[in-house]
This record gives structure tokens, sequence and C-alpha cells, in this order.
């Protein structure tokens, strides 16, 4: 049985961002606005510097508030992690799929020539797999 295809079938373009120099407040806005579990941070050129998880969002503001502060004065690059898995349009579905799994990480920046091309999330590779098993079952 062939294997599905590569991330480029089933990546989201365009996928939001935030700068590293947004306050904590505005990216809080965008995940819960657009139901999302977190943004990638891409600096004035749309390289990828970082990814911001609503866990992290929630780690920033508790500690704003502990600390008698304004999640609006903490910024992106205060809370986002730097450690960013990422991948390329080319990079296989399952290879992706297996990453996400050993890493624990639910959605991939996707790189090309260096920038931001787009993103895949676990839903995405997820569809894509489920789409190619009933490919293969109606093909036998």
């Amino acid at each position: 049985m062939p294997k599905p295809s590569s991330i480029s079938d089933c990546m989201r373009t365009n996928p939001m961002t935030v700068a590293p120099t947004e306050n904590l407040a505005s990216a809080v806005e965008k995940i819960i606005e657009h139901r999302l579990t977190g943004l990638t941070v891409v600096d004035d050129q749309g390289c990828v510097i970082g990814v911001i998880s609503e866990l992290d969002c929630l780690r920033g503001a508790l500690s704003a508030i502990y600390n008698d502060g304004d999640p609006e004065h903490v910024l992106v690059n205060e809370v986002m992690s730097t450690q960013v898995n990422v991948c390329s349009p080319e990079d296989g579905i399952v290879e992706v799929a297996q990453q996400m799994l050993d890493t624990r990480q639910r959605r991939r920046p996707v790189v090309k020539n260096g920038k931001l091309h787009g993103q895949v999330s676990s839903k995405n590779v997820l569809w894509a797999l489920m789409q190619h098993t009933r490919r293969n079952s109606k093909s036998a």
C-alpha cells in the first residue's frame, strides 16, 4: 500500500501569526477568537522564531497577575518557546505524524526557503491519513 503523500497536501496556507513584540493580551485574543491552540511567532522577514501555545499564554498571564502586573505589559517574546520543530512542504505525512507523537506537539510550522510557508496540525495530518485509508479501501 503506498504511503500518504506530503505535508503540502494537507497543510494550512497563510496561518495566523504573531510578532515577538506584540503583547500577550493580543496573542490571547487571536487564539480565543479563532479557536486556535497556539500561534507561530515570526520576525519582520517572515522567518519562524518561536511558537506560543495556550499554555504559554496561561503561564505568562498568571505570572503577570501574581506579580501585580498586567498581561498587556507582557510581550510574546517573554513567554514564547524558541525550541521549534518545523517541517517542509515535501516532508512525508507519516514521518511528520510520528514526529508529532514523539514530541507530543500538535502543530508544526511549515518552512520553505527559510520562511513560514504554512502550518500543519495533528488534525490536518489525521484527516490526510484517513483520506488515504479511505482511498485505498475503495480500490481494494
